[in-house]
């Protein structure tokens, strides 16, 4: 059994506060809120003490795992804080807003001995799984396109309830926070990009950041891809989606989190393939999709029989050089390379 303690009783704090609730080899242990209130009511919910400051939480509690749920610019504080104190931290998405502080949690985990888990649940999705297996398998061929749309619907009231929705200090746009899932499963399947090219534009919500993004990229395969977000789709969330094109395939997972088999051919058909969109046709009840739960008990494992993480800090890095450098080609108004250190981007800057 670990012992897990929260920081962060918000929107995705209470996804984490269940799941490990009724997982078997773990336990929820303390949660931690800067807001008293919000932490009292973890704490009656789930029947475990409460704290208002993390680090009172990791010295007085006996914890395996602390997972921080916090606004995405207070990450790499909080995990650099914690490192001394615990063996094995869990950073929701995205890891930091720039790129040196992403850094900083890498180094400092691995001087200490900490094991750092970036959650990218979606990797943990059924038909996500189906799809990444095929790619392996090379069942595509060569793979030249690949596109995710993410068309969600955030109102005004979702950027006004908290004052750090919505900034670059501490948030970050449609791409940052709504995508940063999607970006990392392009280039998942894609392999490294090399370079792209991105427009950026804020057209109905009373926020710093954008609302609306879009990216064509070249990776060093050859292959080429698409990035398209908006939180202005009207009037409810329609998709979550990823398209692959290969020269023997096409696959499109669909759904509101990358949940939702829609197309599954390919030339060289497998017994698996006939009953396939049929068996993962299911659409999540919301935005954050079915993978939590599996994710959280890949750590377990990993932890509990000392093995790899799918997603460590160098691995969820990825996603977050990518977002800074679509930032930088927006601002710009020019192509960027992606080995290249983006310096004009605004993400995490006050």
């Amino acid at each position: 059994m670990l012992n897990f303690g929260l920081v962060g009783c918000g929107r995705i704090g209470i996804r984490h506060a269940t799941l490990l609730s009724n997982m078997e080899h773990a336990k929820l242990t303390a949660v931690c809120d800067i807001d008293e209130k919000k932490a009292i009511e973890f704490s009656k919910k789930f029947n475990v003490p409460f704290y208002t400051d993390y680090m009172a939480m990791a010295k007085k509690e006996t914890l395996d795992v602390i997972n921080i749920c916090t606004p995405s610019g207070f990450h790499a504080k909080h995990t650099i804080d914690l490192v001394p104190y615990i063996d094995n931290i869990i950073v929701e998405k995205p890891m930091a807003l720039k790129l040196e502080d992403a850094d900083n949690m890498i180094n400092t985990c691995k001087k200490e001995g900490t094991r750092l888990f970036i959650v990218k649940q979606n990797r943990f999705n059924l038909p996500i799984i189906k799809l990444r297996e095929a790619v392996e398998k090379g069942r595509f061929g060569r793979i030249y396109l690949g596109t995710v749309r993410i068309h969600w619907r955030r109102a005004q009231k979702y950027y006004d309830m908290d004052n750090w929705h919505g900034t670059w200090s501490m948030d970050g746009g449609v791409l940052t926070n709504q995508s940063s899932h999607h970006i990392d499963m392009l280039q998942w399947m894609l392999g490294p990009i090399k370079e792209l090219f991105a427009y950026t534009d804020t057209f109905f919500h009373k926020i710093e950041v954008e609302d609306t993004g879009i990216a064509v990229l070249r990776c060093h395969s050859g292959a080429m891809g698409t990035i398209e977000a908006t939180t202005n789709t009207s009037p409810e969330d329609l998709e979550g989606s990823i398209n692959i094109y290969g020269e023997k395939g096409t696959v499109e997972i669909g759904g509101f989190a990358m949940n939702k088999i829609v197309t599954w051919k390919f030339e060289k058909k497998l017994p698996e393939d006939e009953n396939i969109i049929e068996k993962y046709s299911v659409n999540p009840p919301n935005v954050y999709g079915f993978g939590h739960k599996a994710y959280l008990e890949h750590v377990v494992d990993s932890i509990m029989n000392n093995k790899a993480g799918l997603i460590d800090g160098a691995e969820g890095k990825k996603s977050l050089e990518i977002i800074h450098s679509i930032y930088e080609s927006a601002e710009t108004g020019k192509p960027v390379i992606i080995s290249a250190t983006p310096h004009n981007s605004k993400l995490g800057k006050t």
